[in-house]
């Protein structure tokens, strides 16, 4: 059974999880990829604030995708989170305390979350289709001049995502291989 939870993040929730916990997210995440993650650690490490207040935020790593007609947003499927990896830590220094994509994360990325108690949760990839009709309002709130890789504050209700990685070192990619591995 899925828990159904009401973002912003809190530690208090994030204490709850354990890698493999199924989750219906509702309330606001953001959408940023490479670029836009590029532009945030800068500021940070200039010492100039970011265009919306992360502490507390998930970021959703999202493939782009035209509205069609009618459509808050097209397709809405996880990109490749290792391509993040390199910013992460930084962010979450910052007070992000969720991230959602699709693969395995780095060695530095897992310790981050440990030690500033967030969470890796992942979408299924191929499935942002139906991973759309759970956004319900869609904005860009920083980075225009970026285009498709603007970053978008989404409504969610009932967004569907997996916890990988929890605060205390689980990490559902490793606990998987071995709960199936022969002997």
């Amino acid at each position: 059974m899925a828990k159904k939870i009401k973002l912003p993040l809190t530690e208090e929730i994030i204490k709850s999880f354990k890698s493999g916990d199924n989750l219906l997210l509702s309330g606001v995440l953001y959408v940023a990829r490479d670029a836009a993650h590029r532009r945030m650690t800068e500021s940070l490490d200039k010492g100039k604030s970011l265009p919306f207040d992360i502490k507390g935020q998930t970021l959703y790593y999202m493939g782009p995708s035209p509205a069609p007609p009618g459509r808050v947003i097209g397709s809405a499927g996880p990109t490749t989170s290792a391509r993040m990896d390199a910013y992460a830590p930084r962010l979450l220094a910052a007070g992000l305390k969720g991230m959602i994509g699709k693969g395995v994360r780095s060695l530095e990325v897992r310790e981050a979350l440990k030690r500033y108690k967030a969470v890796y949760l992942a979408a299924v990839g191929g499935a942002g289709a139906l991973i759309s009709k759970t956004i319900i309002k869609s904005e860009v709130v920083a980075y225009p001049d970026l285009g498709p890789e603007a970053v978008l504050q989404l409504e969610v209700k009932d967004f569907p995502a997996t916890v990988i990685n929890d605060i205390y070192g689980g990490e559902l990619y490793v606990e998987g291989k071995k709960k199936y591995k022969i002997t």
